[in-house]
């Protein structure tokens, strides 16, 4: 079988046979790979603990018909280790490893920025400099905007008018002006939409400064936003406290 390597961030495993489990990967240059890692589940396995959820590694695959198979595993970030710790940083990690499974949907498909978007994210979650729900808020936006629903915060997505606007619809992409406002907008506290903005762009200054109730209607637009364009909600978000 044809031998090819890769860096990968590990998102899901489930259990093959006695001593097996497939994994699920968002590779550099390869994107979704579903792979079988074998005997890792043995108690004499070396990769065992390098091939968890949220670890960023180096791998070597052999390609195979249906399942790749991986065949070396080295370390490069053990983020499972750290983010294990702390129950906020992990359940916020694993809503980012579900969103990049669902947002990259075909296997092989080259998605460079969706992973360096993911071991981003997880290495500000990790390095735990700002709160993990603003790292989750900040990722989701980005990770949107990189699979092509970027949204608008300072323009009307109808007519392109500058704001500030009053509205915001997940439907119509972000904010929208009074002329142009669709039935069932969620109308945001000003502050709220200028925080939108910072998370989008990672304006930590202005994160940091934002008022709790801010922080939290924040929160619940990107969480609407991001079920709309998913078309269905992750199970993940239901153990993040929004």
């Amino acid at each position: 079988m044809p031998l090819y390597r890769d860096e990968a961030v590990v998102l899901r495993t489930h259990k093959l046979g006695e001593a097996d489990r497939i994994i699920t990967l968002l590779t550099r240059q390869h994107g979704r790979v579903r792979a079988v890692a074998k005997g890792v589940r043995r108690t004499t396995s070396r990769w065992g603990s390098r091939l968890e959820p949220f670890n960023h590694v180096d791998l070597q695959l052999a390609e195979g018909r249906s399942l790749d198979v991986v065949t070396q595993a080295e370390t490069l970030d053990p983020f499972h280790a750290r983010l294990g710790l702390d129950y906020d940083r992990y359940t916020a990690g694993t809503v980012m490893l579900e969103t990049a499974e669902r947002l990259v949907t075909e296997e092989k498909e080259p998605a460079v920025q969706q992973f360096l978007l993911l071991v981003g994210g997880l290495r500000a979650m990790a390095g735990a400099e700002h709160p993990a729900k603003q790292v989750l808020d900040s990722y989701l936006l980005r990770s949107l905007a990189v699979a092509g629903y970027a949204p608008s915060f300072d323009h009307c997505v109808q007519c392109g008018v500058e704001g500030p606007h009053r509205f915001f619809n997940p439907s119509a992409g972000g904010v929208l002006c009074s002329s142009d406002k669709l039935p069932g907008s969620a109308t945001p506290a000003g502050e709220t939409v200028v925080l939108l903005g910072a998370l989008l762009v990672g304006d930590w200054p202005v994160v940091h400064a934002a008022e709790p109730r801010h922080l939290r209607e924040a929160s619940n637009l990107v969480s609407a936003y991001l079920a709309w364009h998913l078309e269905r909600g992750l199970r993940s978000m239901a153990y993040v406290e929004r």
